[in-house]
């Protein structure tokens, strides 16, 4: 089943995935050179812009801007009130690693790492009839991208959870709430897309290249768990990716 995926699979984007994944050594055990900030930004924009652009050719102008700026607009009120209130996440504060923030809680490159997360996880979890099964999918892979991504991120000093918690420092309350809000977001994108015919195998891109920088990370920062689950994640998004693009053909 990997192995076909794997083949299937355009080769630009297995090169971008190992240059996401090589990056991650530099972020893990160079964090403070000088242009890192920068190198950070172009890198994030880079991951997010191969979704963006299929949900564009997918979707059409306006309903995918819509549905970015629905899901963005969301993204930025429940992570607000999460860092003011300790409601759904758990109490946690972001770093300025991550640059300038909205309302100073949230940074504004918040939308430009989230959305293509969701997005991605949508596209993973596509399948024809009923939108609840998709809904609740969708919201699942986003916590299993969550468990991957949030203790190399935590490591990184992107965020703080000031309490701390059982899973590498992070406390699973944070998991519950990436449960709601992906279940939210993806009801919203699903809701505005309105799709009858399956994603361009495109819309997983961005999900596969971060799931790539991220379990480099974990590796690099010794986290053994989240790089187990980086691994199949990665294999699973690869997979979805395959039936994508046998389904468009």
């Amino acid at each position: 089943m990997f192995s076909h995926a794997l083949r299937s699979t355009p080769r630009p984007l297995l090169l971008a995935s190992a240059a996401a994944f090589s990056a991650a050594f530099f972020a893990t055990r160079f964090p403070d050179v000088p242009g890192a900030s920068v190198g950070s930004y172009v890198s994030t924009l880079l991951i997010a812009l191969p979704s963006f652009v299929a949900l564009f050719a997918y979707l059409g102008p306006r309903r995918a801007a819509l549905s970015i700026l629905a899901v963005s607009a969301f993204a930025y009120a429940i992570e607000s009130v999460g860092v003011a209130t300790g409601f759904p996440y758990g109490a946690f504060s972001y770093d300025d690693a991550l640059g300038p923030k909205f309302l100073g809680l949230v940074p504004y490159l918040l939308p430009v790492t989230y959305v293509p997360l969701v997005i991605g996880a949508v596209a993973a979890a596509w399948s024809p009839g009923n939108l609840a099964p998709r809904v609740l999918l969708s919201a699942l892979l986003l916590v299993g991208i969550d468990a991957v991504l949030d203790p190399g991120a935590t490591v990184l000093g992107f965020w703080v959870w000031p309490e701390g918690g059982p899973y590498y420092g992070v406390p699973l309350s944070n998991f519950a709430g990436w449960l709601l809000s992906g279940a939210v977001s993806a009801a919203l994108l699903l809701s505005i897309a309105r799709p009858r015919n399956p994603p361009p195998p495109g819309t997983l891109d961005s999900a596969i290249l971060a799931t790539a920088f991220w379990t480099g990370a974990a590796l690099f920062s010794g986290l053994a768990l989240p790089i187990v689950l980086g691994i199949i994640l990665f294999a699973l998004l690869l997979y979805r990716r395959s039936r994508l693009r046998a389904r468009s053909k």
